[in-house]
């Protein structure tokens, strides 16, 4: 199975060019202590991280890859703070497409080494994912770059690859099969392309008639990139560039993106925003692992610290379902997993104390 069977609700590709590593149709765990120690008596999480590159992008990168060789196209060139760029290279790779990816110049090691070990080109673009515009005038000439012929500019964003984003919507449908209801589902953001995704796949299976309503999508944002949450909750309708300080890598994107439409797509379902503290996703990181067994990179565990949050003001019926995407796995991210386990120790022993302890 993969996102291809819901071929018929995205953007419209042949057969022949559809590209496939088995992406979609990730696991939906029900909460055994957060939730319930939260007051959360119906939380749930997308396992996001269980896709074959380890995050939701590889939902994009079927979709726009195989766009890519629909339209004849035999190279790509992409902007990536990590896991874009893993999943383009990956599915690149699979399609026998060339890849370059700029990457943002943050991007932690271990999403670097996953990108080179697929055969991608990349390079860095210093303070590219932390200045608005540097990032502004990168995607200037990437654009340029990606018109020339037999190319295409790769960005998961509406803005900027639409066909490749439907594939993301694929979330939705696969949600609104696995819980029914569904009231409330948190999404990390850092371009806001996912809560579009989110509130277009929900809204087409309402459209359709096989849901009633569909849920409130919440869009979770580190208070250091704050680009459309706060906005979200205090009822503006456009989104802002900001300076990025946040050191969640993958939310880092400081330039409005999908705001705009991210602010649009989620106020009609009820859905508001929340900023959170980077120390918070740090311990909730943690406490996923370690009291849920779900190891998930800091902008997967996003969601969840928004909800436990809201949850915390009493702006989440305690008893409503609720559905945290966590969106990537926790192994592309060193810096991370190194905060985890600071306090951990893994000494040496002799056989002999062990054979002690047997007896």
């Amino acid at each position: 199975m993969s996102i291809w069977q819901h071929a018929d609700k995205i953007t419209p590709i042949a057969p022949a060019n559809r590209i496939t590593l088995g992406e979609g149709d990730t696991p939906l765990v029900r909460s055994r202590r957060i939730g319930p120690q939260a007051g959360l008596t119906n939380l749930y999480f997308k396992l996001e991280g269980t896709n074959p590159t380890g995050s939701f992008k590889d939902r994009f990168a079927a979709t726009a890859v195989s766009h890519l060789l629909q339209t004849g196209g035999t190279d790509c060139i992409a902007t990536s703070s990590g896991n874009t760029g893993a999943a383009l290279a990956a599915y690149a790779a699979a399609a026998g497409v060339k890849c370059r990816i700029a990457i943002a110049e943050t991007t932690p090691m271990g999403k670097v080494s996953q990108m080179l070990a697929y055969g991608a080109d990349l390079f860095r673009v210093r303070g590219f994912g932390l200045d608005p515009d540097v990032d502004t005038r990168t995607f200037q000439a990437l654009k340029k770059i990606g018109r020339r012929p037999g190319r295409a500019l790769l960005v998961s964003g509406y803005v900027f690859s639409p066909e490749g984003m439907s594939g993301v919507e694929t979330l939705g449908f696969e949600l609104a099969e696995q819980l029914k209801p569904i009231e409330h589902v948190f999404c990390p953001a850092g371009g806001g392309g996912m809560c579009v995704s989110l509130a277009r796949g929900f809204a087409r299976l309402v459209e359709e008639g096989r849901l009633s309503q569909g849920p409130s999508i919440h869009c979770v944002q580190p208070a250091g990139n704050d680009t459309i949450a706060t906005l979200l909750r205090e009822g503006k309708s456009r989104a802002r560039n900001v300076e990025c300080t946040t050191k969640i890598s993958g939310l880092q994107v400081a330039k409005v993106v999908d705001g705009h439409l991210a602010i649009e797509a989620c106020r009609p379902t009820g859905g508001t925003g929340h900023a959170v503290a980077d120390e918070d996703v740090w311990q909730i990181q943690k406490c996923l692992a370690r009291e849920e067994g779900i190891f998930a990179e800091p902008a997967g565990v996003v969601s969840l610290t928004g909800a436990l949050q809201a949850a915390s003001k009493g702006e989440l019926p305690p008893d409503a379902p609720t559905v945290c995407i966590i969106s990537g796995i926790g192994f592309k991210d060193g810096t991370a997993i190194d905060r985890i386990n600071e306090e951990a120790t893994c000494p040496t022993i002799e056989l002999s104390a062990l054979e002690e302890e047997a007896r």
